[in-house]
């Protein structure tokens, strides 16, 4: 169908820039309990509340923009990956989707481990008293000071992600005169069907030791062979934001061989495997991801079949969901600014935020989706386009959308799913000031990360 076949406006809203057609949804006012945390809905005012407070209310208190998140879904779905694997697996909440301090309270009380990557995270666990044998300290390049502070600590497990870092936790481990836990990360070449900035299984990244050529069975070789290194198992992340199981299927087939091979040569089982996180979650209501107790019952077999099939014992396994536990739960709040039609083309909403606490959009193209929270309307649906106040054409939050064509300045509109990698990714651009995260529970809101001030910025400005 051309595009002359739909001449209307703007606001008219089924005619997308591309010359794809999109209807508009049946009822704007509706909230897919898929997109957004469990407790959200609308009061009989039409205004949409979280936890028993409003949206409102929470502006009037905290400002916008600002991350809104919803306590008890948290939990929940914390509670619920714990539930699923059981006592036989390990649960590592991967801390960079989102963390703080009063995150790794509500961790520990779930009775889920920690999952860090850098030493910013490490001295959040630790600050919020995080034991430290249930950490796991990731990255493809720790600092000496950082990988002596996590020794030191006591962490649970280190993941080795090069032959240089096998060398350097040996090395430090030796000096401080520990023998510290430590897994083998290995790429097992599996093409994870996402965006290729998050893909990590492949060989050519940056991430990992590849099976390819015997490059991971030479790093375990050698982690073998010194005294400091207590070598517990093999890690694999294959990539983010994943919906086909089959990925995982061929990783733990490799990974398995690999364990199997190891064995053979220096008999030795290994006693955990880790297959990483990257579970995904709905940013829009065509998205369809599965339940934990789904996921946990496909991986355990996958990885017990394997394991049976190479003669070995079933090693412990340990997952790290972090977008599909914090995603979820959070929606980003903002007032709008300014809206702008053009005619023919679309509508382009402008909001107190963008990318600088919503960088995904730019640098994946993800998808969201968004909704009129302040009241409800019954004017016809425009196609929107949902953009920030920053200096760059691609500041946008939400590509195409449907909102009212009554939408007007000072309304609160909101996106959900914002839960992960947004403030853990935002920025200071434009000197925007980062937005505060406020946590809701049982009518109650407090806030668990404070919005930056002025002079928080000029304070790191001593020039």
């Amino acid at each position: 169908m051309s595009r002359s076949a739909h001449p209307a406006g703007p606001r008219h809203a089924d005619v997308l820039p591309e010359g794809h057609y999109a209807a508009p949804p049946v009822d704007l006012n509706a909230l897919d309990p898929k997109v957004w945390a469990q407790t959200v809905t609308r009061d009989e005012d039409g205004v949409v509340t979280v936890g028993g407070v409003d949206v409102k209310t929470l502006a009037e208190e905290v400002g916008t923009p600002a991350y809104v998140l919803d306590e008890e879904d948290f939990r929940a779905r914390a509670r619920a990956w714990r539930t699923a694997f059981g006592h036989d697996a390990d649960v590592f909440y991967a801390g960079k989707a989102f963390l703080s301090r009063a995150v790794v309270r509500w961790l520990d009380e779930e009775g889920l481990n920690l999952d860090v990557c850098s030493g910013g995270e490490l001295a959040t666990a630790l600050s919020a008293g995080l034991a430290p044998d249930r950490i796991a300290f990731h990255g493809n390049n720790k600092t000496p000071a950082e990988i002596r502070r996590a020794v030191e600590a006591g962490v649970g497990r280190i993941v080795l992600d090069s032959f240089q870092e096998i060398v350097r936790v040996a090395h430090l481990a030796r000096e401080l005169g520990k023998r510290q836990r430590v897994q083998i990360r290995v790429t097992v070449g599996v093409e994870a069907h996402t965006h290729e900035f998050i893909a990590t299984a492949h060989e050519d990244q940056k991430f990992g030791i590849p099976l390819a050529g015997g490059q991971a069975a030479e790093a375990v070789r050698r982690a073998l062979q010194l005294d400091s290194l207590d070598v517990i198992g093999i890690h694999s992340h294959i990539g983010s934001q994943i919906f086909d199981m089959s990925g995982f299927e061929v990783a733990a087939h490799r990974v398995v061989g690999l364990l199997k091979d190891i064995r053979d040569e220096h008999g030795v089982e290994l006693p955990e495997i880790d297959l990483g996180g990257g579970l995904g979650i709905a940013y829009t209501s065509e998205d369809d991801p599965r339940e934990p107790h789904e996921i946990a019952k496909a991986l355990t077999e996958i990885v017990t079949r394997e394991c049976e099939a190479a003669r070995l014992r079933t090693p412990r396994i340990s997952v790290e969901p972090g977008r599909a536990i914090a995603g979820p739960t959070a929606f980003t709040l903002y007032e709008v600014g300014t809206v702008k039609s053009l005619e023919g083309l679309r509508t382009y909403v402008s909001v107190d935020g963008g990318m600088s606490d919503n960088i995904r959009t730019a640098l994946y193209d993800a998808e969201y989706s968004v909704a009129l929270v302040s009241r409800t309307s019954d004017a016809e649906p425009m196609l929107v386009r949902v953009v920030g106040k920053h200096c760059e054409s691609g500041d946008i939050v939400v590509k195409d959308a449907f909102l009212p064509a009554d939408l007007a300045p000072g309304d609160l509109i909101a996106v959900p799913a914002t839960g992960a990698y947004c403030r853990s990714m935002a920025s200071n651009y434009n000197h925007a000031l980062r937005p505060p995260v406020v946590a809701v529970r049982e009518g109650e809101a407090r806030v668990i990360v404070r919005r930056e001030t002025e002079e928080d910025l000029l304070r790191l400005d001593v020039g």
